[in-house]
């Protein structure tokens, strides 16, 4: 191995086992790789370079905006509505509450933009509801985690704008329609799952809502259920730009949270700038830094030799690609989204290509494969969430969660297997 990487892999692992943040150990890891393979003065300053212009994207200033909205839909009142709405129309089924808390977790995660939002606001309700009604903790917990994930691939999402920034420029139009299918794919396979296991446990079954009880609920979550259709409609119709989009969206949570709902008094409009400010802050670095790996991985030929080093092994693409799957997984076990992305995206993208993946597909099926580690020890960052709210363990929580990682696998597969579920709504929309 070459002593560069060695360098980068071995000072990366030694900084997260110290519980150093991942953002810090992208940086430091990448700053003494830079110093033994382009000596100490040029790296400091190449290290600066690679970080400022990491950020320094257009697509990029959508981000903030898109953040501020989140924290301002999920402090407005949404998530109780979502429930109400799901509730009314799924609470009769078996498993009827787990049922509620995938579909509440999926919207809400596609309104908020962010996984951890929705385990919190989705998961701080369901989770309490569902065991007053007899369902096991671990059981909740496991419903909340790896359905909140599934937002992500439903716009807006944030993720999705830092894949087209990684690939080279990928539509953010193509990439949001993209993730409609596949993201729903996912929710519905987790309630085939929570159903059956709701079965096989005798859970208990709601009562049926009037038609009435529908209509109210419906109506009142439609406003926060909107903002999805009006950045994509804007996005589609060539209103307005992806960047454009976070603006807007930002003007009608404002105008929903305050206004409409008035869950929201402008005397804490401040203190939700800060935290969109804080957040925003974590975001960029995570993005500077992982720019400046990415580009010494790069320096250092590791895409190109990977490359050589796969193609070697096999040349079926389908061996290829649960190759870069299983990588995927088990890098989503302990590495953020957003590093992830931006450093493997350099990498496999090109490998994808040239057995024939298009990068649209490839974005979607990453960001999914992604998504499974927001929820899988030792560092899924939802998973610790869902955890905290359902007073349980990662031991008690793993029996429930395994059946509804396979669910999630196993759409995967048909991801990555059938370009169709990716390409064809962008296809059908002339992107």
């Amino acid at each position: 191995m070459d002593l560069s990487i060695f360098i980068l892999i071995v000072t990366f692992i030694l900084l997260l086992l110290s519980n150093v943040p991942i953002s810090i150990s992208i940086g430091l890891a990448t700053l003494a790789t830079m110093m033994v393979t382009i000596d100490a003065t040029p790296a400091m300053t190449t290290m600066a370079q690679r970080m400022a212009g990491g950020i320094n994207g257009f697509a990029l200033l959508a981000i903030p905006f898109f953040i501020l909205s989140g924290i301002l839909m999920g402090q407005g009142g949404i998530a109780r509505r979502l429930i109400d709405f799901a509730k009314a129309i799924l609470g009769h089924f078996p498993g009827g509450l787990a049922l509620v808390n995938v579909i509440a977790s999926t919207l809400f995660g596609a309104i908020s933009g962010s996984a951890v939002a929705a385990t919190s606001a989705i998961g701080g309700f369901m989770i309490p509801a569902m065991k007053k009604e007899g369902y096991d903790p671990a059981f909740s917990a496991a419903v909340s985690v790896t359905a909140s994930t599934t937002g992500l691939l439903i716009p807006p999402s944030n993720i999705l704008i830092i894949y087209s920034l990684a690939s080279g420029g990928v539509s953010i139009a193509s990439l949001f329609i993209a993730g409609y299918i596949p993201g729903f794919l996912v929710a519905l396979s987790l309630m085939v799952v929570c159903a059956i296991y709701a079965k096989i446990r005798k859970y208990p079954v709601g009562k049926k809502a009037s038609f009435t009880d529908v209509f109210r609920t419906g109506f009142e979550a439609m406003p926060a259920l909107f903002l999805i259709f009006l950045v994509i409609g804007g996005i589609l119709g060539g209103i307005f730009t992806a960047t454009e989009a976070g603006v807007i969206a930002v003007l009608y949570s404002l105008l929903l949270s305050v206004g409409i709902y008035r869950e929201v008094k402008v005397s804490r409009l401040p203190s939700i700038l800060l935290k969109a400010a804080e957040t925003t802050a974590v975001v960029m670095l995570l993005i500077a830094v992982s720019s400046a790996m990415s580009w010494i991985l790069s320096y250092t030929n590791i895409p190109q030799d990977l490359s050589t080093l796969m193609l070697s092994l096999s040349d079926n693409p389908i061996v290829i690609l649960i190759m870069i799957n299983i990588i995927l997984l088990l890098v989503g076990t302990f590495m953020d989204m957003t590093p992830a992305v931006l450093i493997f995206t350099p990498i496999f993208l090109p490998i994808a290509e040239s057995i024939g993946i298009s990068p649209l597909q490839f974005g979607i099926m990453m960001i999914l494969n992604l998504c499974i580690g927001l929820c899988t020890p030792p560092v899924g960052s939802v998973l610790f969430v869902g955890c905290g709210i359902a007073k349980t363990s990662i031991q008690q929580i793993v029996k429930p969660v395994l059946p509804m990682y396979a669910a999630m696998i196993a759409v995967l597969a048909l991801v990555t297997f059938v370009p169709a579920l990716s390409e064809w709504l962008p296809n059908l929309f002339g992107l």
